[in-house]
């Protein structure tokens, strides 16, 4: 599936709380973060809500797999 790179570009200072929720909830939390997130419709619903804050661009090639985390003996 195909991918998206999301930017914060713009400060989230005096934006709307629903719109500060949304930054939260895509994964951005300071200016000039970057997050890749898969290109579905729910994203693009959030990317459009707070469009005039966000830069994004489309990114190939991004393995999703994590590694499996160790337990702490």
């Amino acid at each position: 599936m195909a991918h998206i790179k999301i930017t914060q570009q713009r400060s989230r200072i005096r934006c709307l709380k629903k719109h500060k929720r949304t930054l939260d909830a895509l994964g951005l939390r300071r200016l000039n973060q970057s997050v890749i997130k898969e290109d579905t419709p729910q994203i693009r619903g959030m990317v459009a809500q707070v469009d005039y804050l966000v830069h994004v661009e489309s990114v190939e090639g991004v393995k999703t797999t994590r590694p499996a985390r160790r337990a702490k003996s």
